[in-house]
């Protein structure tokens, strides 16, 4: 258990995150029929405005709230926002959680907590988004470029992330596989569920990831189809950034899942940023946002 001090920080740092107003997108377009299957768009903002402004990188953001129902895409959209201000195009996308009834009691956990995500929807609406993408952008932020294409996400959105640059390594029967990569420069996954069996055992975020794969009985058969430290090497450029005092989904997450990257042959970035939390990553008040911020252009410009 966490002691007092650092309990009081992380609730500030949260805080301060959830602080912002939303900010509403410059255009929404839907990807599929269900009211969640839609993407906002953020026009980059520059400081001097031209008739034809240059092409600009795009960021997929995905929000992260334990693929729950409570937490949709609008807290995350001042995070979406900072990044427009930085020149960026932002696709902020939203997929379906888990449903509002909560198991009594939650599966593994012993309390009434909403269960996450939704096995297979919210698999199939990430991949519905990404497949979608180009020609939304085309329509909605013509002055994007989708050659230059950075896919970042949150917690359980760091795991789709992760998740959505697999596809191609995906197991054969996976509806979700491609035939080849994800035309990415590159991941930037923030404090992510990157590594099933390690979160499991910490208890990340009252077992959200056995619950996303459906229960104890589902667990281990639908986890090399959902779990990235299993779907490795991708071949794509991945930077995690992790604080190292973050109390929901602690650096050996992290760790795990670039030592596994590792094993595979593969050199994943991690950067652990001391004396921060969960929240500051997304929070445009925050230190540690402008080091994600930073870290997004380096693979984006």
């Amino acid at each position: 258990m966490p002691d007092d001090a650092a309990a009081s920080r992380a609730a500030a740092e949260e805080e301060s995150a959830f602080s912002h107003p939303p900010v509403d997108p410059d255009a929404t377009a839907p990807y599929g029929d269900h009211p969640d299957q839609v993407i906002d768009f953020y026009a980059p903002r520059t400081p001097t405005p031209t008739a034809t402004p240059a092409p600009a990188p795009v960021v997929v953001v995905l929000h992260g709230g334990a693929w729950r129902s409570r937490y949709d895409r609008r807290h995350l959209t001042p995070f979406a926002d900072h990044l427009a201000r930085r020149g960026f195009a932002v696709a902020n996308v939203e997929y379906r959680r888990g449903p509002a009834t909560p198991l009594v009691p939650a599966q593994n956990t012993g309390s009434a907590t909403p269960p996450a995500g939704r096995w297979p929807d919210t698999f199939d609406d990430v991949a519905a988004a990404l497949d979608a993408l180009p020609a939304l952008l085309r329509d909605a932020l013509p002055q994007a470029d989708a050659r230059r294409t950075v896919l970042t996400g949150h917690s359980a959105g760091g795991h789709l992330a992760l998740w959505a640059a697999a596809r191609h390594v995906l197991p054969a029967d996976a509806p979700w596989r491609t035939d080849r990569p994800a035309p990415l420069r590159g991941v930037v996954a923030l404090a992510p569920i990157a590594d099933f069996t390690v979160a499991e055992k910490l208890g990340v975020c009252e077992h959200a990831a056995l619950q996303l794969l459906g229960g104890e009985d589902e667990f281990a058969g639908r986890q090399p189809y959902a779990d990235p430290a299993l779907l490795l090497p991708t071949g794509i450029a991945t930077t995690l950034v992790q604080g190292r005092t973050d109390l929901e989904v602690p650096q050996a997450v992290a760790e795990s899942y670039a030592d596994a990257a590792a094993k595979a042959g593969e050199m994943v970035g991690l950067t652990l940023l001391e004396d921060v939390g969960h929240f500051p990553l997304i929070d445009p008040a925050a230190d540690a946002c402008a080091v994600v911020a930073e870290e997004i252009a380096q693979l984006a410009w």
